[in-house]
């Protein structure tokens, strides 16, 4: 069973599951690393590659970017929950020179990309990997420089999917994932842009835990708030006279309340 949470403007919590937790990742990220170690061609899993993301997203990049306000030769990225770095690679590929910085809470994810970005060459062992929490980690450590203003572009592929399948609970009571929005808006500089792409809402259900003031009110947010900006569009399909996506991505821009 769902439940709701108390915002009641954002969906019903997806029910908890072992991808919402630390000990599936890291034995994930075990499994590759051995994977890669014993042949370098292996380098893990690249998620919703079946739907093609990681290119629409880079594609939708060098489309949007510059009436977007993100020049590729100066913009910084960070993804959260890099995994083995296939994105920020993907970015490097395309052009993208800015500084590039991959996070994950898995210990094991990063050691898995940097060996990767060792393996493709000088120009992709440039892109920063370093073990942070999204949800927990200490700001200073990650703003782009530090006490700076924050990120141009925050990168997800996947990581509040698996945040929101947690059960864990935040100091003020409530499911994590309710806090997502908060911390990633205080990642952004102002004018910032969230890029974000989902299996498991829809792009309705992403704007309502994203784009909806009341979501990001106090808390970590600084009081900005996040407005969706663009869309990805994938292959639709139709059930039941109801049209629909199996991914969704949306672009936000972190705007004053």
């Amino acid at each position: 069973m769902s439940t709701t949470p108390p915002e009641a403007a954002t969906p019903a919590h997806l029910d908890p599951s072992e991808l919402g937790t630390k000990q599936y990742w890291d034995n994930l990220y075990a499994t590759e690393l051995s994977n890669h170690d014993s042949n370098p061609a292996d380098e893990g899993t690249v998620w919703f590659d079946d739907s093609d993301a990681e290119n629409k997203m880079v594609a939708f990049l060098d489309d949007a970017g510059a009436e977007l306000g993100l020049d590729r030769a100066t913009t910084s990225a960070l993804d959260l929950g890099c995994g083995n770095g296939s994105l920020l690679f993907a970015l490097r590929d395309d052009g993208w020179a800015g500084r590039l910085v991959g996070v994950d809470y898995s210990e094991r994810s990063v050691r898995l990309a940097v060996a990767v970005g060792e393996g493709r060459g000088a120009d992709k062992a440039d892109v920063e990997f370093t073990v942070w929490d999204v949800l927990r980690g200490d700001f200073a450590v990650i703003v782009d420089p530090p006490d700076a203003a924050g990120w141009d572009l925050v990168l997800d592929k996947g990581t509040f999917d698996a945040v929101s399948l947690s059960d864990e609970r935040d100091a003020r009571g409530r499911r994590i994932c309710e806090g997502y929005g908060e911390r990633v808006a205080r990642l952004l500089r102002p004018g910032g842009k969230f890029l974000v792409t989902s299996c498991n809402w829809t792009e309705k259900e992403l704007e309502a835990w994203f784009g909806r003031k009341n979501t990001l009110d106090g808390g970590d947010s600084g009081g900005a708030r996040l407005r969706q900006v663009a869309r990805i569009e994938y292959p639709s399909f139709s059930f039941g006279g109801v049209k629909g996506q199996t991914i969704s991505t949306l672009c936000f821009e972190k705007v004053d309340a």
